[in-house]
């Protein structure tokens, strides 16, 4: 920069102060430069030299005279002697000495000869070599050199840990060459620093000393999740060829070199050299998979920043001057006692926080000894305060000495790691548990739903007044750490102006959306909820509850008023909710803050597709009327273009634009406005619509059945990486209720919408009219196909469809698991029906009898029953519906009872009854005139009968299966399945025909990765090639 001004300082200076972060930048490396330079020398000849060099700089630069008076354009000489010179003092090795000392002697050259260029400085550095024009007189082996002498240069030397950070940072500065926008590289880390530095200036209670802020205790409940990765788990590959440590590389590809870098390895296979290294690859892995590993190293953060915190009230100057790490690994100072600086730090951390993991099968597990014991005994060796609170069932001898029999009994205990007695033990270190308490219960604690009573069980170990529940795939950062302080003072402030806080609110990072559209779309939507909506409904609407585990709790006031879980078995489902309803009920107060994050609408969205049946209907019913003909004929409705406007904005508004407004205006706000339109655009490209409309579907679908027949149900997610093919009969399984056959419902009705109404409607008011809904049926049933990885991929189809085929045949019963057998699946389908009310039975019923009222009105709408309005019409429809029903029943008899010992009968009976209907629908068309349209209509109202009678029959169970039919509707409903499959199947089969497609889908669902340049087709076609190409080898 200085040698691109043309020689003007005030060019040079107004080209530095025009970024701020740039000035800071030169000023601070020109300090540094100088003060490590006057440092390192040491001998007065030396000395003289360079404090003359620096006055004469510093008195230019006072001037303004720099670039007049010196030559700026040997600058860059000077730069990489002096980064040489840092590396060196980087390894500060003794045999770089004369190394050094060159260095030195080149950098002075550079600056009198080529920069400086002044007589007087030339000849000060020729007299101190020998005297000027006596060169040629002295030996040049008795010219002193300078630099060169013993005790010239202080080389090397007694480094300290400032005087480490003061180098590294200066390398940094120097050698860093990206811009300020693109620094740190990974975009994780700048995302949190972002976030840290923007909360700093955000209205923020003042923190109070550490041993005067509120006390508390984080409280994470665990069932059965993985605690650390094994080296086999990393290392076993799924169908596709893909192992996680594959993926975890692939999609890290920069955290993984500095890991590499860090344990000094250049490649995978040298980690497997010692336990040691094996030991730090899984914890490398495991902290970035959702493992407990990972929750309680981010949740330790808050013991390590109020250990740093501490230290940082009681050091003295001397401490301060030293570091916090200098202290930390003082092995002096702790043996000391317990009056040392660093055994104060931890005792006032112990005082303030407390760790308890509620792990409820930790003792059956450690009987037993499953490897999550050892893991998680290992969690409590690694970070000592660490808590462990179990349910322990033991069998003790009874008390009544008549009966000889053990009984069990339950106890609540409360473990720690044992420390080992003394460090300079020759005994070889155990890694054991020690019992802390042990309160006897007075049975099983696990009654009702287990999350709940896992929390319950184990709040009696917390200590504090604030409690933070925190599940176990959630994480936190040091930085956030370091604010708890200020938050827990949001407790002793009446928000309101009348009442205490009894639950702050936090707002929650999501950080599985990195890679795929998918996971980027959920991480969007649950930032505008956990951000936009949750600080409205706590002000001004002063309505916000609990919904999720950052949140911190006023201990006291929970314990005293009914705890923070409830645990009825299928009513408390969520215990997330009932915390903000019993707090608020209780009078409390649900705060919400937004400068402090931990890393992790139902009603309306089902009035929105219930209007969508409405709607359709109603139309329908128009149609198949004549009112809407009659009406559409009328100029004052025909013309009407207002009306027009207005249903194309309401397809606008459907199709879903709009609802992203919110997560849009969150954007803007947190990183511009201008960033937030790019992402908005990016999404739509990325058929954000369609996902948000496929969710749609699901909460609907849900909400609606459990408003009818109660009960809910616990469905986990899973806590693994989901970047694999699910096959067809997988998806089908997850959503063929709640959305395949309600989108194949929409599209009949939008079918006979269209057969019957374009005689006398325009195709622009059909599209207007209808284009959501078609928009609805088509997510509702490809959505999970064109989300799914692979969908496309030829290979993974004909895998699908044979595995789709041996899942429709396969034969139900006991001990027969869903996702093995058809009939297994169908049967469990239905439980919600057992528990239901016969209110629910009566509402599944009536809700049935849709499917005969829309028979009823297409039936008189064939061309052979257009003249007449008989009811008979009707009655005859519903004996060709028996009529096919009992055929059916007598193919399965026979195919039963026959096919083995009379084939020959049994496919001419079939023959027969192919040659019958052949027969039947030649001579309906050929004298009533039946018409192409006749018979496609008759498909669509008889098709919807047929799963009409289905659902009857499925409420009805008890009585159809006493009555003998149960194992027909079995059979019927298998072909209702397998015609809905083949429905679903055929067009997935036909784009997977066309290679660009997948390559289309690929970039779609992981837009993300590519622009981030991660090897995504590396992970969806696995390691197949390097294992082929090792086989051949």
């Amino acid at each position: 920069m200085a040698k691109d001004s043309n020689g003007k300082d005030r060019e040079l200076k107004k080209r530095i102060e025009a970024d701020n972060y740039m000035s800071c930048a030169v000023r601070e490396c020109y300090a540094s430069f100088r003060n490590i330079i006057r440092f390192l020398v040491q001998g007065d000849r030396e000395k003289n030299v360079i404090d003359y060099i620096f006055s004469e700089v510093d008195k230019h630069i006072e001037e303004g005279r720099l670039l007049i008076e010196y030559q700026m354009s040997a600058l860059p000489s000077l730069y990489n002697h002096f980064v040489k010179l840092i590396k060196y003092l980087l390894e500060n090795k003794q045999t770089d000495r004369d190394q050094v000392v060159l260095i030195f002697q080149d950098m002075l050259e550079v600056v009198t000869r080529d920069i400086m260029m002044e007589d007087q400085i030339s000849s000060l550095v020729d007299s101190i070599h020998g005297g000027s024009g006596y060169e040629g007189m002295i030996p040049l082996d008795q010219q002193y050199q300078l630099f060169a002498s013993a005790g010239a240069i202080n080389f090397p030397i007694q480094e300290t840990e400032a005087w480490k950070e003061k180098i590294k940072r200066l390398d940094l500065l120097l050698t860093v060459k990206e811009s300020a926008m693109d620094v740190p590289s990974n975009l994780e880390a700048r995302r949190r620093i972002s976030f840290f530095s923007n909360s700093l200036f955000m209205d923020m209670p003042v923190a109070p000393k550490v041993r005067n802020m509120l006390s508390f205790s984080v409280l994470t409940p665990y069932y059965t999740e993985e605690v650390l990765f094994s080296l086999r788990e990393l290392e076993v590959q799924n169908e596709d060829g893909v192992s996680i440590l594959f993926y975890l590389q692939k999609i890290f590809p920069d955290e993984w070199n500095n890991f590499l870098e860090r344990v000094e390895c250049s490649n995978e296979e040298e980690l497997r050299g010692t336990d040691e290294l094996e030991e730090k690859l899984r914890l490398w892995a495991s902290y970035r998979g959702q493992t407990l590993t990972r929750t309680v190293r981010g949740m330790m953060y808050y013991r390590r920043a109020l250990e740093l915190q501490a230290f940082l009230d009681m050091a003295k100057d001397d401490d301060l001057m030293e570091g916090y790490k200098a202290v930390e690994l003082n092995m002096e100072d702790q043996s000391k006692g317990e009056r040392s600086l660093w055994a104060q730090c931890r005792a006032v951390a112990d005082m303030k926080f407390t760790y308890v993991v509620s792990c409820q099968q930790y003792g059956i597990d450690k009987r037993s000894g499953h490897p999550r014991a050892q893991d998680t005994l290992r969690l409590m060796t690694t970070y000592p305060s660490l808590c462990v609170a179990f349910i322990d069932e033991v069998e003790e001898p009874s008390k009544d000495r008549d009966k000889k029999i053990n009984q069990k009994v339950y106890y609540s205990s409360l473990v720690k790691a044992a420390l080992p007695k003394s460090s300079n033990s020759s005994e070889p270190e155990q890694n054991l548990d020690q019992v802390i308490y042990r309160i006897k219960l007075p049975g099983p604690a696990i009654l009702g739903e287990g999350k709940p009573e896992n929390q319950n069980h184990a709040i009696i170990f917390t200590r504090g007044e604030g409690l933070q529940t925190i599940d176990m795939n959630q994480d936190n950062y040091m930085e956030e750490a370091l604010k708890m302080r200020n938050l827990l003072q949001e407790f002793l402030k009446k928000h309101d102006g009348v009442r205490y806080p009894t639950i702050l609110g936090l707002r929650e990072h999501i950080f599985t959306g990195s890679v795929s559209s998918l996971a980027w779309f959920m991480s969007n939507q649950e930032t505008s909820f956990v951000t936009i909506g949750q600080r409205l409904l706590a002000d001004p609407l002063k309505v916000r509850f609990h919904y999720g585990h950052p949140d911190v709790f006023d201990r006291l006031f929970h314990l005293t008023r009914g705890g923070v879980s409830k645990a009825s078995k299928t009513i408390n489902l969520s215990e997330d909710i009932f915390a903000g309803f019993n707090s608020t009920l209780r009078e409390g107060n649900v705060t919400h803050h937004e400068y402090i994050q931990v890393v992790g609408s139902y009603f309306s969205t089902l009035i929105t597709v219930l209007t969508v049946y409405v709607f359709l209907y109603g139309r329908l019913y128009l149609v198949l009327s004549g009112l809407e003909e009659g009406l559409s004929r009328q100029p004052g409705i025909r013309d009407n273009k207002p009306l027009q406007v207005a249903l194309a904005s309401q397809s606008f508004v459907q199709i879903g634009f709009l609802m992203a407004l919110p997560m849009l205006m969150e954007i803007g706000l947190e990183r511009g406005f201008r960033t937030a339109l790019s992402e908005f655009i990016l999404m739509q490209l990325q058929l954000a619509p369609v996902f948000f409309t496929f969710s749609l579907g699901t909460k609907t679908h849900y909400y609606g059945r459990t408003l009818l027949h109660g009960g809910a149900k616990y469905r986990p997610t899973g806590r693994g990486f989901v970047v694999f093919h699910a096959k067809f009969a997988e998806n089908y399984r997850l959503y063929s209720r709640s959305h395949f056959v309600k989108g194949l419902e929409l599209m009949i009705l939008l079918i006979v919408y269209q057969i019957f109404g374009q005689s006398y409607r325009g195709s622009v008011a059909y599209v207007l009219i209808t284009i959501s809904m078609w928009f609805m049926v088509g997510t509702w049933l490809f959505a999970p196909f064109l989300f799914n990885p692979s969908g496309f991929e030829w290979q993974k189809i004909v895998d699908d469809w044979t595995d789709w085929n041996k899942w429709i045949n396969n034969r139900g019963g006991i001990g027969v698991p869903p996702e093995k057998s058809w009939e297994s699946w169908w049967e469990q389908e239905q439980e919600h029906l057992r528990h239901s009310g016969k209110r629910g039975i009566a509402a599944e019923i009536l809700l049935a009898l849709r499917f005969f009222i829309y028979q009823y009105g297409l039936v008189y709408h064939l061309t052979i029953t257009k003249h007449t309005k008989s009811f008979l019409v009707y009655g005859i429809s519903w004996l060709v519906i028996f009529l096919i029903l009992f055929v059916m029943k007598t193919v399965s008899v026979g195919r039963r009872k026959f096919s083995a010992d009379f084939q020959l009968m049994f496919r001419l009976i079939k023959g027969l009854i192919f040659v019958t209907f052949i027969a039947i629908l030649v001579t309906l068309v050929a004298l009533p005139h039946m018409t192409m349209q006749d018979i496609i209509v008759c498909i669509l109202a008889f098709m919807p009968t047929g799963w009409g009678l289905l659902l009857i029959a499925q409420a009805c169970k008890p009585l159809v299966h006493r009555a003998g039919f149960w194992a027909s509707v079995r059979t019927l409903a298998r072909g209702y399945e397998i015609v809905m499959g083949l429905l679903l199947f055929t067009p997935v089969a036909f784009l997977a025909w066309f290679p660009f497609v997948s390559e289309f889908q690929t970039r779609m669902l992981f837009n993300q990765a590519f622009s981030r340049g991660l090897q995504i087709s590396r992970i969806l076609g696995g390691q197949r090639k390097d294992r082929s190409s090792r086989n051949k080898d």
